[in-house]
């Protein structure tokens, strides 16, 4: 990957944003498909004369002629023989010179009607010839207006390809600033080095500044730090612990700050052995016993002091120290506390011993954008690891002297983190988070001290191939779980009941009835009328006087008497039977729906990933964010990769294409 980087570095289109963390790319496909290449319009069919049709029109036009071509045969022939036969003189010369002449004219005559029909014929094939040539001229003509529409398809396509492939396919991933931290679980030393070269980059880019602590001894950073020298920055790279001498990390720390330091580097792990804190006291007190200007050759030789008391003493001007200095640190134990005490002193210079050629020669004190330092492969184990705690350690207390920055303008990458004892880690996060740097922490496993500290506060999450099938399982459970709609259970019942019923009924009724009526009627009707009338007339008649009187009585009398009686018996018997069967058939078919838990990726895709893949968790309003992003940094000198934020599906439906985000 360094070789790419080298060779061929291309400044990427869009520029890089202070306040974002590049962590890698996404890959976005284009939105237009164009397909492939208009495909040419087929060959052009022109139309011909067909030969068959000229055949068929002279094989009609030859049985049309055939009589007319028969009847000239025989005149010819009629007078051909008259001819003969006058000349001879078998026949009369009228005869012969009638016959001749006639039959010469029918021939002539038949002949001219051949001529005529075969020269129709011949304009009849011509007019076919001049039609089917206009035809050819138009399909000409259409083809060639296919061609020249194909033509331009062709350029169009061509152009909309050059367009697409300069489109942006490739937009980085990245995390915000206000994130103190980054997580990174798992990877091979290629893929951290992909990853650690793309965020160096990105921050040195923007003028920020870089610490790098690779205690893997695998020269991750080596990629960076050619990055680094390509951007005009000339890095401080420390191999311990050849370059010891010319590391001043630790020197600005005062007694009490280094002693902390020192004490924290040597502490073992939590056996119940150590405590940093009495360390920490006494190393305190034998630098108060060096003076200010103590080195760390002179603080292993006290140590080396107070381990050896009572025993043999050092050769005069073979040790650091001087007369005085040694008689105070033989003074620093109490009575009854020396056994307690040498045991400690011996584990602290035993340990710490290989720190003392620390800052004896600081010729390299030039300030650096990026600073690295990682162990040599050379040195022994347990010397490896005392550098690494030291440097942690001694940047620990730097960081919480310094004053607080903006985020992520100092940053620091610790590789190897699973390494450094919980509370190391704790204290540097801490640290780091009061004095506003950025913070990479990089475990290649995922202890159970690892796996509770992953994500905790302001942090993100960054997984990259892990082989191990629990380190696999155990990020995919930080990674998380989402809910999934399945069947869980089908139910399916069927019932069949049969019914019957059988009864009979047997009643009988005897009833009697009587009923006796009487009814009388009487009716009488008296009538009487009367009437008077009288009448008188005047006038020019003589008087005339008339009167009338009428009157009329009737009476009516009616009597009737009726009388009926009934008597009855009604008796009924009844007997009856009822039989009914029934028969029922059930069935059901039910179906329950539950949620279930499914983990978004498994743990055997997390130990199939590509050695630049990686697997980004994060908070933001809207949510948490799960991303897959490669961290290849070669990926930015491709032409369709940008800088610029991927924009919104709906927006880049509406952009133009080829258009710059």
């Amino acid at each position: 990957m360094s070789g790419p980087l080298r060779t061929s570095v291309r400044k990427p289109r869009g520029r890089v944003r202070p306040e974002l963390v590049y962590l890698g790319w996404q890959h976005a496909p284009t939105l237009t498909e164009l397909g492939p290449m208009p495909a040419p319009p087929a060959e052009a069919k022109l139309d011909e004369v067909s030969a068959d049709w000229i055949r068929a029109q002279r094989r009609v036009q030859a049985r049309l002629d055939r009589p007319a071509r028969l009847a000239c045969a025989v005149a010819g022939a009629v007078a051909a023989a008259a001819a003969v036969c006058w000349q001879a003189g078998v026949m009369p010369a009228w005869a012969g010179l009638t016959l001749t002449v006639t039959g010469v004219c029918l021939a002539a005559r038949f002949a001219r009607q051949l001529i005529r029909t075969s020269r129709a014929l011949r304009v009849q094939i011509q007019s076919e010839y001049q039609r089917v040539a206009r035809i050819r001229a138009v399909q000409q003509a259409r083809h060639l207006d296919l061609a020249e529409a194909h033509a331009q398809a062709c350029r169009d396509w061509q152009r909309l390809s050059a367009a697409q492939r300069r489109e942006p396919r490739w937009y980085p991933a990245t995390v915000p600033v206000e994130v103190s931290r980054l997580d990174l679980a798992g990877g091979t030393a290629s893929g951290w080095s992909a990853l650690l070269t793309m965020i160096g980059s990105t921050r040195l880019a923007v003028g920020g500044a870089m610490t790098v602590l690779d205690m893997t001894e695998g020269t991750v950073a080596t990629d960076l730090i050619a990055v680094a020298r390509h951007l005009g920055i000339d890095p401080l790279v420390f191999v311990l612990p050849a370059d010891l001498p010319a590391l001043s990390l630790g020197s600005e720390l005062d007694s009490e700050q280094l002693a902390e330091a020192l004490a924290l580097t040597a502490a073992a792990e939590p056996d119940g052995e150590s405590d940093p804190v009495r360390d920490a006291a006494l190393l305190t007190e034998v630098m108060a016993v060096l003076g200010p200007d103590a080195t760390m050759h002179q603080v292993i030789a006290a140590l080396r002091v107070l381990a050896q008391l009572g025993g043999p003493r050092p050769q005069h001007g073979a040790d650091p120290l001087t007369g005085e200095q040694m008689t105070r640190l033989t003074a620093i134990w109490g009575r009854g506390s020396a056994h307690l005490g040498v045991e400690r002193a011996w584990q602290l210079q035993t340990r710490l011993r290989v720190l003392a050629p620390l800052g004896s020669s600081p010729a390299r004190m030039a300030s650096s954008q990026l600073r690295v330092a990682w162990p040599d492969r050379g040195a022994t184990p347990s010397a490896a690891m005392m550098l690494g705690r030291y440097l942690v350690a001694a940047c620990t207390q730097t960081l919480r002297q310094a004053p607080v920055s903006q985020p992520w303008l100092q940053s620091m990458c610790v590789l190897g983190a699973e390494r450094l004892p919980a509370n190391m880690i704790d204290q540097l996060c801490d640290a780091a988070e009061g004095a506003g740097a950025g913070l990479l922490l990089g475990y290649r496993s995922i202890p159970p001290r690892v796996r509770e500290r992953l994500g905790r506060g302001n942090a993100a999450v960054a997984f990259m191939r892990l082989g191990n099938a629990e380190d696999a399982r155990a990020a995919a459970e930080q990674i998380g779980t989402e809910y999934r709609f399945v069947v869980s259970q089908l139910t399916d019942t069927i019932g069949a009941s049969v019914t019957h019923t059988a009864g009979d009924t047997y009643s009988s009724t005897v009833g009697c009835a009587d009923s006796a009526s009487q009814a009388v009627t009487e009716s009488r009707t008296v009538g009487r009328s009367r009437g008077h009338g009288h009448s008188r007339t005047a006038g020019l008649a003589p008087l005339a006087e008339s009167g009338s009187v009428s009157r009329d009585a009737s009476t009516s009398t009616a009597a009737s008497d009726s009388r009926s009686v009934s008597e009855g018996i009604n008796v009924g018997t009844s007997w009856g039977a009822s039989t009914s069967a029934a028969l029922g058939v059930s069935g059901s078919l039910a179906g329950s729906v539950q949620r279930s838990r499914e983990l978004l990726i498994e743990p055997h895709e997390l130990q199939h990933l590509p050695h630049t893949a990686v697997v980004v968790c994060q908070h933001s309003p809207a949510g948490r964010q799960v991303l897959l992003a490669d961290a290849n940094p070669a990926i930015m000198t491709l032409p369709t990769a940008t800088l610029s934020r991927l924009p919104d599906p709906a927006a880049r439906q509406h952009r133009p294409l080829g258009s710059r985000p």
